[in-house]
């Protein structure tokens, strides 16, 4: 049952990641106004405006559902599976490099899941 948690978790920050509300890009079309416009992680429009951090998660999260796809037959994949979290877990705070108006509530509902990720995998360990 906690195998079927590792696969569940992943699956389920992948949908967030589709919401079009992760990852943030603010445009300034006239010298005093700001309009900010939120992208899913898969979009590579943030990307193109060097926000990468959103794109590098999504990408690394879909590698962490294929190992934890893996690791329902194979036992050996669990330590490549907690690195992979934790580095996909730094990376996705990254946007608050730029401030906390690139980071939404979505956003920490991502980074959270990948943080539970890897308490769980540690878990499945001993």
């Amino acid at each position: 049952m906690k195998k079927i948690s590792l696969v569940v978790l992943p699956v389920i920050t992948i949908a967030l990641e589709i919401l079009p509300l992760g990852a943030v890009c603010i445009f300034a079309p006239s010298p005093t106004e700001r309009v900010k416009e939120t992208f899913s992680y898969f979009s590579p429009i943030p990307f193109g405006y060097a926000n990468f951090a959103p794109l590098i998660t999504a990408v690394l999260t879909v590698g962490i559902l294929l190992l934890s796809l893996i690791s329902l037959k194979k036992n050996g994949v669990f330590n490549s599976m907690f690195v992979l979290s934790i580095i996909t877990a730094v990376i996705s705070l990254l946007p608050l490099v730029y401030g906390l108006s690139y980071f939404t509530f979505v956003g920490a509902l991502i980074t959270m899941a990948l943080v539970t990720e890897c308490i769980l995998i540690k878990m499945q360990q001993k």
